[in-house]
């Protein structure tokens, strides 16, 4: 069996209500400068939590425009505003932009040998910066628990992937009672991602044991509950479980990592400004079909864990497993067609090429994906 470094952060906490827990617990740490970055949406659920800490002499400065799609620029400027606030911590509360922009500058506020796009890539980062905390919003990204942040690199309209060991939170703290009030489109986009976190772990080049059992358990989680977390966001069931499959996915991120579909949905969101969840969401079963043939074993077991009814053959079941993801993206409401996005055909050419760049994930597929490869996949959802 190969070698596989898991590294996690030192402490995950899952659990309805566990948003108390983050303010106990930072209350021991000792620190006193409190960054938070979040969105409008969340400040009415958090601020209970942040008056308590204020009470006990915190001193807290909250940022919440950030965009869906933050950029270099935007991650340079709240660094500078960290740093002129003198934050000894940073926190994290919303989805998954949110929780990587707490990542970066969490770990560039000190470091002023590096800026964010000079590490695009992997190992980059030459230190650790200051204490941070995740709390998902979202189910999601997996961020809360991942060593990766993205950012869109505006001069080249493309997302980029900052991946080292110095971006895993001190601390993970998932409430699904934070995800009650997402509204269905969000719980549909960034569910359907999160399933694609699990599906591209478990079929990945580099797919280990170790790992395996997120994955699979996520799929699970995920496929059985997500219609019914889209259709009612006060199903406590279906949102603890789709937190808690989400959460997998995100270990999943670290050791394995995606492949085709997310280096696909890049230029999407670089271009076009499609929502992360959502870019994933429209290429995912298009890119199962086109990977099918290079792991019928595997597809077939994740068509298994999606809890289809299994074929005479690994072939019948893992084609199963893909039709399976068409009716949940249709039951959920993922359009099937880049046109109802308004991407115009005649951007393909540069997508394809765009998401050639995107090496880093590429490598993992379990199929090699060619220029003409992603002409076709593109060109399959008009």
């Amino acid at each position: 069996m190969k070698a596989i470094t898991l590294l996690q952060p030192q402490k995950i906490v899952f659990g309805t209500g566990c948003i108390d827990t983050f303010s106990d617990d930072y209350l021991k740490l000792g620190l006193q400068r409190l960054f938070v970055l979040t969105a409008p949406p969340i400040l009415p659920l958090i601020e209970p939590t942040l008056d308590a800490l204020r009470h006990e002499g915190i001193t807290i400065k909250v940022y919440h425009q950030i965009t869906v799609e933050p950029t270099v620029s935007e991650c340079n400027e709240l660094i500078r505003l960290s740093y002129d606030f003198h934050a000894d911590s940073v926190v994290g509360i919303g989805g998954g932009s949110v929780l990587d922009m707490a990542k970066l500058v969490a770990t560039f506020t000190r470091n002023t040998q590096q800026t964010p796009e000079a590490c695009f890539g992997t190992g980059l980062v030459s230190m650790r910066g200051l204490w941070f905390a995740c709390l998902p919003t979202t189910a999601g990204t997996g961020s809360e628990v991942s060593p990766n942040a993205i950012l869109l690199d505006e001069h080249d309209h493309l997302k980029k992937g900052i991946v080292s060991p110095f971006l895993i939170a001190d601390a993970a703290y998932v409430d699904p009672c934070l995800t009650w009030s997402v509204p269905a489109k969000v719980t549909a986009d960034t569910g359907m991602d999160a399933l694609t976190h699990c599906i591209e772990a478990y079929t990945n080049r580099f797919a280990h044991p170790a790992v395996d059992i997120y994955a699979l358990q996520g799929i699970r989680l995920i496929a059985a509950h997500l219609e019914r977390a889209v259709n009612d966001g006060h199903d406590q069931e279906a949102r603890e479980a789709m937190a808690l499959g989400s959460l997998y996915g995100g270990l999943c991120l670290g050791p394995v990592n995606t492949a085709a579909v997310h280096a696909l949905s890049y230029p999407l969101g670089g271009e076009f400004h499609i929502p992360h969840g959502l870019s994933n969401a429209i290429l995912l079963p298009s890119v199962m079909k086109f990977n099918m043939p290079a792991n019928l074993k595997r597809y077939a077991e994740v068509a298994v864990a999606c809890g289809v009814v299994p074929g005479h053959t690994d072939e019948e079941t893992a084609q199963r497993g893909v039709d399976f993801i068409y009716r949940l993206a249709e039951q959920v409401g993922i359009p099937d067609k880049l046109t109802a996005l308004n991407i115009p055909q005649t951007a393909v050419p540069g997508m394809a090429k765009a998401a050639m760049q995107v090496q880093r994930l590429l490598k993992n597929n379990p199929r090699e994906v060619t220029e003409q490869d992603a002409l076709d996949i593109y060109n399959s959802l008009y």
